[in-house]
């Protein structure tokens, strides 16, 4: 029986499929028919101890909490690996021999054969836990001994290997339903068979920590995912010589009323830094139309009422607040691109006679992209935040659908989605942006790649990578990352 099986580092390519719980049983079941009795779970559990040797190569007691299915089954067949292996493997486990499904009994004979050592309590000390608990198809939160077990886990000092999925994470969400994470703690997932959309999303990043993947040896069939990860942007084509500010498009920023002007000066930096040939401020306070010339003399500041949306793309809603109202059925009809962030989205929501306008820009050609943070997301879909929360891939998928157009449903793994695409789930960014004004970069950023002839869908995707990656390489050293210093590191 062969087990030589590979694990990756997702860094290893640049995007990568993503399949849900459902459409990952299916793989799973087609495997298992077509091999003998036992192999995937060996394989499965060879591949864990081979990554926990990696991760903790000088681990001598290595934890394993196994739960009472086939993910406990692996971690029974990983510590009879590593028992071979010399290291010193401590099972508790929970569940019975009399329920246990074929592959799990299976490994829990070849476990005791081992001469692992099984016990009730949580070892006094541990250089390694694994966490073999729940798997994919869990449907429940942890509670009970698991909890106090995931509990003990997270409060260690030491590393924590999660097989497939860590137990209290819905796979398919990223939704998390475990006890508190340590974000101090070092977290590994070795996902099997296939990446589950769920790890990368949401909470997905703080439960899984450093995802690894092992395909068990299975090819995947053609089929197509539920979504893709992006762990980077394609390079844009260099600029000619003989070209002028007029070559590089018009990017026009429609918001800043009064107390909220950063807003709409945040966006046009981020429009000017990402490459818009000529950025056109247009406040919605009056007042601050000096200040801003003043202090950023690259920006071109307009009265509203002044611009030719027709040929442009138009950036709208950054610190629009209740002013922005008045500006969005010239702009929904008459911007030739169009991104709508913050307060226009929030205009939207609570106007049925807007929502139409947004609509019928599909029908005449013009791209529209919306850039909802999830409590933004809910409005527009007559929800709550936390349900938003809970089904990301469901809510900007809904969203594009509804709207026919392109969604940046932001947070951790923000996701683009638009009708008849396979969504895309952004891995770059860190909690460095979770401060007021980064998202008025995004909205500014992306408007500039809308001009530089990139579809929407195209924009949208390498402007949030872009966003995130400045966050991931900003130096620990450097001084603290604010929406100012964001935009001015775009160029």
């Amino acid at each position: 029986m062969s087990t030589a099986t590979h694990t990756q580092s997702l860094q290893s390519q640049p995007i990568w499929p993503l399949y849900s719980v459902a459409q990952t049983q299916a793989i799973e079941h087609a495997a298992q028919a077509d091999l003998p009795f036992y192999t995937l779970m060996q394989r499965a559990g060879l591949a864990c101890a081979r990554l926990a040797l990696a991760i903790a190569p000088h681990a001598q007691t290595i934890w394993i909490a196994c739960g009472s299915g086939n993910n406990g089954g692996d971690g029974l067949e990983a510590a009879t690996q590593l028992k071979a292996w010399g290291k010193n493997p401590v099972v508790t486990w929970l569940g019975r021999d009399d329920r246990l499904p074929p592959d799990a009994q299976q490994a829990m004979t070849r476990a005791r054969a081992a001469g692992v050592i099984f016990q009730t309590h949580i070892p006094a000390s541990f250089d390694l836990a694994i966490d073999a608990l729940l798997g994919i198809g869990a449907q429940r939160p942890p509670e009970g001994v698991m909890t106090d077990w995931l509990t003990a886990m997270q409060a260690s000092a030491s590393p924590v290997l999660c097989i497939d999925v860590p137990t209290g994470l819905r796979a398919d969400t990223g939704e998390w339903q475990g006890p508190a994470l340590s974000p101090q703690q070092t977290r590994h997932t070795l996902s099997l068979l296939t990446l589950k959309p769920g790890l990368f999303t949401a909470s997905g990043r703080d439960a899984a920590g450093q995802v690894w993947f092992n395909d068990l040896g299975i090819t995947t069939p053609h089929q197509a995912p539920c979504a893709r990860l992006q762990q980077t942007s394609t390079p844009l084509p260099p600029k000619a010589h003989n070209t002028h500010k007029g070559s590089f498009g018009d990017v026009m920023v429609i918001g800043g009323a009064p107390g909220m002007t950063g807003a709409a000066v945040l966006a046009s930096l981020g429009a000017l830094h990402g490459g818009a040939g000529r950025v056109f401020a247009a406040a919605l306070d009056p007042a601050a139309s000096h200040s801003i010339s003043a202090a950023h003399p690259a920006l071109m500041v307009r009265a509203v009422d002044t611009l030719d949306l027709s040929q442009a793309t138009v950036v709208c809603g950054c610190g629009g607040g209740d002013a922005i109202h008045a500006q969005l059925p010239r702009a929904l009809s008459t911007a030739h691109r169009l991104v709508l962030d913050a307060d226009a989205l929030n205009a939207v929501a609570r106007d049925p006679s807007l929502q139409t306008l947004l609509r019928q820009r599909h029908a005449r050609h013009k791209p529209t992209v919306l850039t909802p943070h999830p409590l933004e997301a809910a409005r527009l879909l007559n929800s709550t935040t936390a349900h938003v929360q809970q089904h990301r891939l469901n809510a900007a998928e809904k969203l594009a659908d509804t709207f026919q157009c392109v969604v940046v449903l932001k947070g951790s793994g923000s996701i683009i989605a638009a009708h008849s695409q396979t969504p895309v789930i952004n891995a770059s960014g860190n909690a460095l942006l979770a401060t007021a004004g980064t998202g008025d970069v995004l909205a500014g950023l992306l408007g500039a790649y809308m001009t530089k002839g990139l579809s929407a869908w195209d924009a949208s995707c390498q402007a949030t990578y872009l966003h995130g990656h400045m966050a991931d390489t900003w130096p620990a050293e450097g001084p603290a990352l604010d929406a100012a210093q964001l935009a001015a590191s775009v160029r």
